[in-house]
């Protein structure tokens, strides 16, 4: 197509594409047949290049050449999003940070952090998690609440004929939540304000029924923390519009008591429960105080070995960065060398505490923040947070609701929930051929327990050989961090001797045991090949 005329422009200009266009059909026009008739062989389209005239970001390339078949299980709900490129796409674009394991392993490492979608990706169809019967929808919901331990073999043959796979990916999407109000999303709630805007919510300005909603939840939450003392649930989530709290039963992620995990906090948040008198510990800021104190130490060593003055400034010519730790009146000792002590005024004692506090306030809202409670503390927290002002918001979308309880077994007043799932089927071009793709995708809360049972059914599905592509909810990936709570004389079998009575299937236990290894992130990417997972985080 021509170019609209424009001053200083010739009319017969054509933008590079449609001169491409214009110099293949000549091609194909001057071409005659001087074979045998019969089919022509294939030929290879000449890859088009990158258009140098195009200012915005290249386009992301078309992977769907078919219309693609959408099947929803019998359980599942109509979604937002419909569409199915972006789903594909995401699947194939490469990951940020690829810290792959050097060689692949049996099982992969407990990730804390709250999954919002799962997409997983085979070559092998999904249509035995299709449409499942009304009795084997029932024989998965009874499964899960008698806590019905389900062995499948390495392999299912016929896996769209097997019952017992689809009663126990029926299990496997259950969860319980309090509040439970059909009409609004009750996670994630940070950042969720913009999605519950203009939903009825007739607590926001009615004072007495908001206090009946948050005696309900107090009920709900202290039925939580009983049944977490007693190992008969593992673990489970308390989400607020501002925080995030984990509570984990003695003997899961390395810990030999029970914890509670509190991120992202503020500065006001950690005094209230310092006031409150409870104890706990910030993990990744001691960890970062440590390790700048050994590097110190260790260049002090260094330029003692080299014969250099150690003195006040560094390689650089700066001036170090002062230790948090420093005694303050000794920093203004050189003033009493030189005598004139008296003539310098020192700041007071607010200031020094404000100094010494800056740190600790530049870290609020980041993972850094994350808050540790220990032992019979988090019997303190459970009061401190019932009673606590703030944990509700005042106004805007969550004004008065109450912070949504997630848990993988049930508990009073708790309600129980299915993930949502839907299989795809598609055929994308890979190279110059159509292959089948088939896919599942899951919508969340998914907690822990639910994403190592999915992965448990579908090596036995699929056969050993599946991807996954996992969407975390962000302000949870700091879950993973190793807290080194384990004492020196822990003895994991003691400990997790009475855990078996939690609800969770034996691997899924085990696994969740371990101390954490992801750190600050999560795992992004899942993939297993013959038996044995890969991973990206």
């Amino acid at each position: 197509m021509a170019a609209p005329a424009l001053p200083g422009y010739s009319p017969g200009f054509k933008k590079p594409p449609a001169l491409l266009r214009l110099k293949r059909k000549r091609l194909r026009s001057a071409e005659t047949p001087l074979a045998a008739p019969g089919p022509a062989a294939p030929r290879r389209r000449p890859a088009a290049p990158r258009n140098p005239f195009c200012c915005g970001e290249p386009a992301r390339p078309q992977l769907l050449e078919s219309v693609c078949e959408d099947k929803l299980t019998t359980k599942a709900e109509p979604f937002e999003r419909t569409d199915i490129l972006p789903l594909i796409d995401d699947f194939h674009l490469p990951l940020a940070v690829p810290e792959v394991p050097s060689s692949p392993r049996h099982e992969f490492p407990a990730d804390w952090s709250i999954k919002t979608r799962l997409l997983f990706m085979s070559s092998q169809p999904f249509t035995w998690a299709e449409h499942l019967k009304a009795q084997e929808e029932a024989q998965g919901f009874t499964q899960h609440c008698r806590a019905t331990e389900t062995n499948l073999p390495q392999s299912v043959q016929e896996p769209k004929l097997s019952t017992e796979l689809r009663c126990a990916f029926q299990q496997s999407l259950v969860y319980w939540l309090h509040p439970s109000l059909p009409w609004l999303q009750l996670f994630p709630r940070i950042g969720a304000d913009r999605k519950l805007a203009g939903k009825a919510s007739p607590w926001s300005q009615d004072e007495a029924l908001q206090q009946v909603l948050m005696s309900d939840w107090s009920v709900s939450f202290t039925s939580l923390y009983n049944l977490l003392k007693a190992k008969l649930c593992p673990y489970f989530y308390v989400c607020t519009y501002q925080f995030t709290v984990l509570f984990r039963a003695a003997g899961l992620a390395g810990s030999d008591v029970l914890t509670a995990v509190i991120s992202p906090t503020t500065r006001g948040l950690r005094e209230a429960m310092r006031n409150e008198g409870i104890e706990f510990s910030l993990p990744l800021l001691e960890e970062s105080r440590t390790r700048k104190q050994k590097n110190s130490e260790m260049n002090l060593e260094m330029e003692a070995a080299d014969g250099l003055e150690v003195g006040n400034t560094t390689e650089d010519g700066q001036e170090p960065a002062p230790s948090d730790d420093d005694d303050d009146d000794e920093s203004f000792s050189w003033l009493e060398e030189m005598g004139v002590q008296d003539k310098v005024k020192k700041p007071d004692a607010i200031s020094i505490k404000l100094r010494k506090e800056k740190h600790e306030v530049q870290m609020d809202h980041k993972p850094e923040s994350l808050a540790l409670v220990k032992g019979t503390n988090t019997f303190t927290l459970l009061n401190f947070l019932i009673n606590c002002k703030s944990l509700v918001a005042v106004a805007g979308a969550q004004a008065g609701l109450p912070p949504t309880l997630l848990s993988p077994v049930a508990f009073r007043g708790g309600t129980m929930q299915t993930l949502k799932a839907r299989s795809i089927n598609a055929k994308a071009r890979v190279h110059l051929a159509y292959e089948d793709i088939f896919s599942l995708e899951i919508i969340g809360p998914v907690m822990p327990h639910s994403l190592h049972a999915l992965t448990m059914l579908l090596r036995s599905a699929q056969r050993g050989a599946f991807s996954a592509v996992l969407y975390t909810h962000e302000p949870t990936a700091v879950f993973n961090t190793d807290l080194h709570c384990a004492s020196s004389a822990f003895n994991q079998e003691t400990i997790c001797k009475d855990l078996p009575a939690c609800g969770l299937h034996t691997k899924t236990l085990d696994q969740l045991s371990q101390c954490p290894t992801l750190g600050k992130s999560s795992i992004r990417f899942l993939e297993m090949k013959d038996y044995a997972y890969t991973w990206k985080s």
